[in-house]
């Protein structure tokens, strides 16, 4: 075992040249598995076409893990790329965050295993249970070590294999959920910062509509009403994230919604009058993956030229808890 003595700790350094520092994205990444499968085969299954699935969600083909495939490492493949594309060694991180609602085992939880597998031998590691609003929920957590100067580099991770939990013959479900992995290294930055507030709810008081319990271990949804707090909720927390990051909507460059259904995204794009160029769908190729479908967009759409430094970058998420939440981004944050 490593002496305490011997582990490098962050001073704290909250205040740089007299302002606040803050943090910022150095790079996203994804990994996904191999294995494609479309909507005719799901189709079948459960006694309805691949059109039906794709008018209803926007999807036509999602990734599936192979049963000897692993959460952690689809996680650690991804975060290897974010390194890399930061010029960070594993060795410089402070934290490793993984949200995940599908970890391999209940125990170890995912962050450690992730942790190990990048060589981050000095960082500390914790899995967080948000649901889909585990990432924004992560990158929140990310940003306060960083603006309080407990950390200087922390890997946040979505990462979630939902065929796992999935029952195959559900149709509210069956069609919807997939497998991914995406990370984004979030480094200290001159404040004031690159990411802004995070406007985080929650409401237990409706948890019964999306569930995943010990017993079948599959997740249940009412798909109608989850759709109607979805879209109520991320319209609101972006209304929300805009007022506290001083920005109106047309100064938001792209809008990044947790990718659930291309009819939320659709109906929330109508709430607030959003302009469909400007809106992030990448549900066609990839489908629901819970946690990880928010740095899975990021990625996608760094890849496509449609995030340049500096651009403004509204992110918001829902998901079971109920859980949600929001926050506007100044893209980059490669220098420190």
């Amino acid at each position: 075992m490593p002496e305490l003595a011997n582990r490098p700790v962050p001073a704290p350094d909250a205040v740089r040249d007299g302002a606040l520092r803050g943090a910022g994205i150095a790079s996203v990444a994804m990994c996904v598995p191999d294995r494609s499968v479309p909507n005719a085969e799901i189709a079948e299954r459960i006694g309805v076409d691949g059109n039906w699935i794709a008018k209803r969600t926007g999807i036509r083909e999602r990734r599936i893990a192979w049963p000897e495939e692993r959460l952690s490492a689809f996680a650690a493949e991804a975060g290897v790329m974010a390194l890399e594309r930061a010029g960070l060694a594993a060795s410089e991180l402070d934290l490793v965050l993984v949200a995940t609602m599908s970890p391999d085992d209940l125990a170890p939880n995912a962050a450690p295993l992730v942790a190990a597998e990048l060589g981050a031998a000095r960082a500390g590691a914790i899995d967080v249970g948000a649901a889909c609003t585990g990432f924004l929920s992560a990158l929140s957590l990310a940003t306060a070590q960083i603006e309080c100067g407990r950390a200087e580099n922390v890997l946040v991770v979505g990462a979630d294999l939902l065929s796992r939990i999935t029952d195959p013959s559900d149709r509210s479900t069956a069609g919807l959920l997939a497998d991914g992995a995406g990370a984004a290294v979030i480094r200290a930055v001159d404040g004031p910062g690159r990411i802004g507030p995070v406007v985080l709810g929650a409401d237990g008081a409706h948890s019964e509509l999306i569930t995943a319990n010990h017993a079948d271990r599959v997740i249940r949804m009412n798909g109608h009403a989850t759709f109607k707090h979805a879209v109520a909720r991320m319209s609101r927390a972006t209304l929300d994230a805009l007022a506290l990051a001083g920005r109106t909507i047309d100064e938001i460059d792209l809008f990044v919604y947790h990718q659930a259904n291309s009819r939320i995204i659709r109906a929330v794009g109508l709430e607030l009058g959003l302009p469909p160029e400007r809106t992030a769908d990448y549900l066609a190729a990839y489908g629901n993956t819970s946690a990880a479908t928010l740095p899975m967009a990021l990625t996608l759409a760094e890849e496509e030229g449609r995030l340049r430094d500096g651009a403004a970058v509204l992110l918001a998420a829902f998901g079971a808890g109920l859980a949600w939440g929001a926050t506007v981004l100044e893209w980059g944050g490669r220098h420190g």
